[in-house]
């Protein structure tokens, strides 16, 4: 029997075994090709509180809270200790549930009979807010107030049967709604449950400092990635259930700081070829083309599967062959006349031009290095050829934090003064949730750790005091002020924080509140804090450089192909750090 790992049971409060499942043998040879197994867990989650209810003059609803304890999916029978939902000819009884946590997967509801033989229209509404969940539904036009469900369907009206049981929905949500929109009629729930599908995998590494803000940042970084690692790589749960590769960037390197090596990844990796063969641009963007690079060595440093990079090898070699002729002397590039960061940085397109080019010579220094690792020096000296042309154009980041991030982490400006005179100027303002994570790594190469810690404090903090138990796809900390949390009706004269905000492809409720790109801070935290730095391909030999800031202690764990390297340091008055690191054979530590 396999047991949830130590990391649901923090985040969700709950404990219920995994049972490995087996084929039935009756499935034969005729099935071959035909069947696939089901790779991810399911749990089953009683809500934690009613946030809500209309039941007209007290009589709609009756007992509740019977809908909080636990169940077990078994109808029974009789009509005892039921929640009873009653609609009239002019009322219509409806509940609100908080299931605690952010969850993928859906609704189950276990009936206890009802007032009718037949089946009862209901209608379920999931929400990843209040808000959300409270909100009307409008697919032909995205605005402000309004949520989608074009991704996933988030707003259903169905028959529910009397009897038994019936299983509802697949999306991204904290919050169920459901209205009983059968008239004159008495309905009996014995449980509602949420269903979290998710991929059963050990979290290897930890983060826990004396800042429990901090160590609650990490944590929730973490499961914001877990909860996409769906059959493939996703960038959201509720919207964007799909690969993009730019995004897979921040939500690989947590990966690979807290879960070590994860076949989904590589997997993710390979449909992406299947699905954008060369000479198509990865996701038809070609800044999610040069991600491609950055991650797939990125990838080996940390797993030092030489087998999977040769795998790539002709793609790699492929993208190189696309990029270079475009790059002229002048070192002017024309792959594209649209240039794309991220979208907070849209409206600056001076900025963002000059982001894009750093990010191409970036790219081309991962696929120079790839090169050279797998024996191809012709391509290796055409990756450098673009670098060395793209060096001679530079343009100006125009003030954009996302672009001057990029060129100090590519080496075109330098990063001490890429962050004293943007990224690090006014604080958080002007950070992203996507473009954060490598402002954060600007700032960690001019050596401000603890402007960069007092930013994650800040920034993501901020997220959790709204309410988020993982983080958004977009986020303003000006979208806090007189703004109600996230897990509560909005009162009058306040804003809802999600409803209310939100632009370019997700105005309002249709923000997605669990996006992986924004788990940054959590490779951060472990890479610069705990210190933790790759040196040699497969993590033969890592550098542990701590850099604690304010902070009095921290300690955790990092996961190697080797095992689990165990860290603590402990800070002085002096400011001086001792530490104590635990290697598994195989890996070589040197300390600054």
């Amino acid at each position: 029997m396999k047991t949830t790992p130590f990391i649901i049971v923090c985040m969700l409060g709950v404990f219920i075994p995994c049972i490995k499942a087996e084929i039935p043998p009756v499935f034969g040879p005729e099935f071959a090709g035909k069947t696939q197994k089901d790779e991810l867990t399911r749990l089953y989650i009683s809500p934690s509180r009613i946030v809500w209810k209309y039941d007209g003059d007290g009589k709609l609803i009756q007992n509740e809270e019977v809908l909080l304890q636990p169940g077990n999916s078994q109808a029974v029978m009789g009509k005892e200790g039921m929640c009873e939902m009653t609609s009239t000819e002019n009322e219509t009884a409806a509940i609100l549930l908080d299931y605690g946590k952010e969850l993928h997967g859906g609704l189950q509801l276990v009936m206890g009979t009802s007032t009718r033989r037949e089946p009862s229209l209901v209608r379920i509404r999931f929400g990843e807010s209040v808000g959300e969940c409270n909100s009307q539904t409008n697919n032909s036009e995205w605005k402000v107030g309004y949520a989608t469900d074009d991704h996933a369907k988030r707003d259903i009206i169905m028959e529910i049967p009397r009897d038994g049981l019936i299983e509802i929905g697949n999306t991204g949500f904290r919050f169920v709604r459901i209205d009983l929109l059968q008239k004159n009629t008495t309905i009996r729930l014995k449980e509602a449950r949420a269903i979290l599908r998710y991929r059963d995998i050990p979290y290897l590494s930890s983060f826990r400092s004396n800042d429990e803000r901090l160590n609650q940042i990490w944590l929730t970084g973490a499961y914001t990635v877990h909860l996409n690692m769906q059959e493939y790589l996703w960038d959201g749960i509720k919207r964007d259930r799909i690969i993009w590769l730019g995004d897979m960037h921040p939500e690989v390197a947590t990966i690979s700081h807290v879960f070590g090596y994860n076949e989904m990844v590589p997997q993710t990796l390979d449909l992406a070829c299947e699905q954008y063969p060369l000479p198509k641009w990865m996701n038809n963007m070609t800044p999610y083309s040069l991600w491609y690079l950055i991650i797939n060595y990125e990838w080996y440093m940390h797993n030092g599967d030489l087998a999977f990079l040769q795998k790539h090898k002709e793609y790699i070699l492929g993208l190189i062959d696309l990029i270079s002729p475009q790059i002229d002397e002048e070192g002017k590039e024309h792959f594209t006349t649209s240039y794309f960061l991220d979208w907070p940085s849209s409206w600056n397109e001076e900025g963002v031009e000059a982001g894009y080019r750093a990010l191409v010579v970036w790219a081309m220094q991962d696929a120079e290095k790839m090169c050279r690792i797998l024996g191809e020096p012709e391509h290796a000296q055409k990756a450098g050829g673009c670098i060395e042309r793209l060096n001679r154009y530079v343009k100006d980041h125009n003030n954009l934090k996302q672009a001057a991030a990029l060129m100090a982490i590519s080496g075109i400006l330098d990063p001490v003064k890429a962050c004293k005179d943007v990224v690090s100027k006014d604080g958080a303002k002007g950070f992203s949730t996507f473009y954060g994570y490598y402002m954060l790594q600007a700032q960690a190469l001019a050596g401000q750790y603890q402007t960069a810690i007092d930013v994650i404090r800040q920034y993501w903090g901020g997220m959790l005091d709204m309410g988020a138990t993982t983080f958004w796809e977009d986020f303003d900390l000006e979208w806090t002020k007189n703004a109600a949390r996230l897990d509560e009706l909005t009162p009058p004269g306040k804003k809802d924080i999600h409803g209310d905000f939100g632009a370019h492809c997700y105005p309002g409720y249709r923000h997605s509140f669990c996006h992986g790109w924004a788990s940054g801070p959590t490779a951060w935290m472990s890479e610069h804090i705990l210190g933790v730095k790759v040196i040699e391909p497969g993590c033969k030999v890592i550098k542990i450089e701590p850099h604690l800031g304010d902070l009095e202690w921290v300690e955790g764990t990092f996961p190697t192909p080797f095992g689990v390297v165990k860290i603590k340091h402990t800070q002085r008055s002096d400011g001086s750090i001792t530490s104590q690191v635990d290697a598994p054979r195989g890996v070589k530590i040197i300390k600054n």
